[in-house]
Parts: C-alpha cells; structure tokens; sequence
C-alpha cells in the first residue's frame, strides 16, 4: 500500500472509481427530489437548509475517498472490498436525505441519524484504507495516522449530535457549523509538513491530472441530473396537453442549459495549474462543493419546472425560473471565483463574461415577471452558460493558453 508516483502519466479513473462514483447519482437524485418537492410547495427555508446539509455531505464522502484514492489505490482485492463497503455507506446517506428535510419542515429535531449511520460505514472503511498505509508505507505513516484518528474523532462527534437529537437550534446550529469547520480544518491539519524528501509534492502523492478527470466526472455525473429534469418536465406536458410548442421549448432549454454548463466547465484547465502549484489543491477542491451543488440545484430547478406544468406549484413563473436561474448564478459565481483563485488573479474578460451570463439569467426572471410563458423564459436562462462557450471559442482561448504559460 505504497504511496502512487504524483507525477505518474496517464493516470486515469478505475472502473471501481467510476463504479463508485454511479452511488452518487441516487444520492443527487434523492437531494434534487426532495430539493425540487419543497421549492414548489413553497417551503423555501426547508429546501434551502436541507439540501445545503445533504449536499455538503454527500459531496464531502466523496472528497475524502478520491483524494485518498488518488494517492494510494492499489486497485487489489482488500482496497476492492473496502471501496465496495463505503459504497454501502453512499447508499445508506442516500436513504436517509427524506428525513432531513422532513425534520427542517415539521420543526421536529433534526434528523440525520440515517445519514450519520452512512457515514460510519463509510468512515470505517476509510479509517481501515489508512491504517493500511500506516503499517506498510513508512514515508506516509504519520499522515496516514493523522487522518486516521481525525476521522474517528470527528465521526464521534457527528455521530453524538445525531444520536441526541438537540431541540434549541442555537446549541444545534452552533454544534453542526463547528463540526464543520472542523471537517475542513482537518485535511490540511493532517497533511501538515508532510512531503516527500525532493520536496516534490504537498501532503499525500495524489496525482493531478487524476483528480482533475475524477472531478470532472462527478460534474459530468451531476449533469445528468439536468437531463433527468428536462424528462420529467417534458413528460409532465406532453401527458397532459401531448406535445406543445411548451414542451419542445422546455426540451431545448433543459438539454442545451446541461450542455452549456458542461462546456463552461471543462474550459477549465485545472490539471497543468494544480500539478505546478499543488498547494492550490485545497480552495481548488473545496471550491468544488458549490459547483456540484449548483449543478444538482439546476437539474432539482427542472423538475420544478414539471411541478408547474402539472399545475403542483404555489410559486408562479417567477419562482420557477427563479429555481433554475439561481442555482445557474451560484455556478457562475463559483466557476469564476475558482479560476481565480486557480490562476491568483481577476482576469476583465472573465468579468465580462461573467456579466453576461447574469444579464441573461436577469432577463429570463424578468420575462417571467412581465407574463412570458415558462418555456420562452427558459430557453434565455439557457443562453447564460453559453456566453462562455462562444467567449472562448472566439477569443478566450488566448487568455487560457496566456494563463497556463504563465503558470507554468
């Protein structure tokens, strides 16, 4: 259990990764349903709270493995078996995402004992991969050990917050934001002055261009998300008045919005930045949270849109768009922000195109409020992500290449 050359060419994802990563699209789907059932009801607070837990959680299970993953999977039958157990984890999370948003509703105690019984499956597994590292990889056992103990630790902690059930929501809220801030104080405190003895890489031996493909295939599995509620959105038209001029606006909107986010996204050239400068890894990687959460919200924000075809919403047009175009804002915001701390500057171009894509979204709400059918106002949202697409096509791409050259 020898720690992977971080500069290993080639590096690509296992079938057993890409086996992993499919638990997740139940646990997307779970938090988009629920996300989607509450914003059409009009419970906003709930869906709000609720899917920020849920997501955050989901993707922090699944943070923990690929960076582990990336280091030291050895792919043999124990690191199969183990990968294979927190997979039983992912899908006990899954079952477990109704009751919290539930509990948020009702105003009963918050309720993630099921969520928190997931991660005990899953953070065992993990414990026992680091131990593994600490018995038979020398250059790694104080960090392997670090993270080994954090993980029990804070899974305690996790694990008796849920068990007690808290009702004043102060001490609640107070408990589960520190239990937080300790989850992401907690990898870089376990990576501390841990590098190899060339000094050639930060923490772990993870490889770059294999957690930038990794990433990029829960964004691609995310995505699907979006072609999931453009389905059921369509399917919710067509069985109540066939095809319409509605449904095949919401077609194109729906697929072309998902295609737009998967071409802005992959403009990004994250693995050349991060392989030069790995300590860049950690706002990179946490980053990502808002950028997968934003994407699971865009698909959730379609299926709103089939709430509304089938007449299941309290919150008009507006609230609808508004549930697409939010979460597609928040990706804005996130994608930029990332870049730039990636590349550590403010480029003016991609503050113009940033502009862009917010002046595309504010004129769908604003359609929407001036009594534009639902489809029409969908089909301006989906133009936002593409004023990244065509702005690097035409002359973006300088700017890229400038930015890598001058990482480099």
């Amino acid at each position: 259990m020898l720690g992977r050359d971080p500069h290993e060419r080639h590096r690509a994802a296992t079938p057993l990764e890409l086996l992993f990563d499919l638990t997740f699209v139940v646990s997307f789907s779970r938090a988009g349903d629920e996300l989607a059932h509450y914003v059409a009801e009009g419970h906003i607070a709930t869906a709000v709270w609720g899917f920020a837990f849920v997501v955050l959680s989901v993707c922090w299970a699944w943070i923990n493995f690929t960076w582990f993953a990336s280091a030291f999977d050895t792919d043999d039958w124990l690191q199969r078996v183990l990968t294979i157990v927190q997979m039983i984890g992912v899908i006990i999370v899954a079952l477990g995402i109704p009751p919290v948003f539930e509990s948020i509703d009702t105003g009963e105690p918050f309720d993630f004992i099921v969520v928190a019984a997931g991660y005990v499956v899953m953070r065992a597994s993990l414990v026992l991969m680091w131990l593994r590292v600490a018995m038979q990889d020398p250059a790694n056992r104080r960090v392997a050990l670090r993270y080994a103990a954090f993980s029990v630790v804070i899974q305690a902690g996790w694990l008796t917050v849920a068990i007690l059930r808290i009702d004043d929501v102060t001490v609640l809220v107070a408990l589960v934001v520190l239990l937080w801030v300790a989850e992401f104080a907690g990898h870089p405190f376990a990576s501390w002055n841990a590098k190899a003895a060339d000094d050639t890489w930060l923490g772990t031996p993870w490889n770059a261009s294999h957690i930038a493909e990794r990433y990029g295939l829960l964004v691609i599995i995310t995505l699907g998300e979006g072609i999931l509620g453009t389905v059921t959105a369509v399917a919710a038209v067509v069985s109540r008045v066939d095809w319409s001029g509605e449904a095949i606006l919401i077609v194109i909107a729906g697929t072309g919005l998902t295609v737009g986010l998967w071409w802005t996204y992959f403009i990004l050239p994250s693995a050349p930045v991060l392989a030069r400068h790995r300590e860049r890894k950690w706002a990179w990687g946490y980053g990502h949270i808002a950028i997968f959460g934003s994407l699971a919200a865009v698909g959730a924000g379609l299926h709103v849109a089939a709430y509304a075809a089938e007449d299941e919403t309290t919150i008009g047009t507006v609230g609808v768009v508004l549930s697409v175009a939010i979460p597609v804002l928040t990706f804005c915001v996130a994608y930029f922000v990332l870049w730039s701390i990636l590349f550590r500057a403010v480029d003016s171009f991609h503050v113009m195109l940033a502009s862009g894509m917010v002046l595309f979204l504010a004129v769908g709400v604003g359609l929407a409020a001036a009594g534009v059918p639902l489809g029409w106002c969908l089909l301006v949202v989906m133009l936002s992500p593409f004023v990244v697409a065509v702005g690097y096509e035409t002359a973006g791409y300088r700017h890229v290449e400038a930015d890598i050259r001058r990482e480099s």
